[in-house]
């Protein structure tokens, strides 16, 4: 099983190949490749292997994943206590979401207790006037990005989910499991 730096390097080489590919597709007319595309599956790929790697289920001890978090890398130490390693969180479609999930709950519970906050020092009545408007993205409005019938989000969530989670298989298969490896542990008991 390789180490920390060593999944970082295999994803790192592996983007580069993959760009690679890509570029070489596009000039010879193969591809069609919108940049915004690209944008979305490039951060969400280097998220997924800087910062949510499947290894942040060892987040009690020293993990580049959770080190990179900075002050922030306490948060990922109850992940590390709810999830054994090499267990639910090391598999291929589950694993991913799992991190996902418990991001979007720390969040919701941090973005709770600092409007709690607020309200305790400001007083419920200086928030109040404040109004919460929706982040326009005029990328994902230009005609022909859209697919007919999508959601909106979806022309950055599709690639964004196949950069996360092609970071997270390479994790896996550097390490050695199986797509199926959580379907035959269930079938050998």
């Amino acid at each position: 099983m390789p180490a920390g730096r060593t999944h970082n390097l295999i994803n790192s080489l592996s983007f580069v190949a993959l760009g690679g590919a890509a570029l070489a597709l596009r000039q010879a007319g193969q591809l069609t490749l919108e940049p915004v595309w690209a944008l979305h599956f490039t951060w969400a790929f280097f998220v997924g292997t800087f910062l949510l790697s499947p290894d942040l289920d060892l987040a009690e001890g020293r993990v580049d994943s959770k080190r990179r978090w900075g002050p922030l890398g306490w948060l990922w130490v109850p992940y590390g206590r709810m999830f054994s390693h090499r267990g639910l969180s090391h598999t291929w479609v589950v694993g991913p979401l799992t991190r996902l999930v418990y991001l979007v709950i720390v969040a919701a519970l941090l973005g709770g207790a600092a409007l709690a906050l607020a309200r305790g020092l400001l007083g419920a009545e200086a928030l109040a006037g404040l109004q919460w408007t929706g982040i326009q993205w005029p990328e994902l409005q230009r005609p022909g990005f859209q697919w007919p019938g999508a959601p909106a989000f979806a022309g950055w969530l599709l690639p964004a989910a196949a950069g996360y989670y092609l970071s997270q298989w390479l994790h896996l298969i550097a390490d050695g499991v199986a797509p199926d490896h959580g379907w035959q542990r269930r079938r050998r008991r």
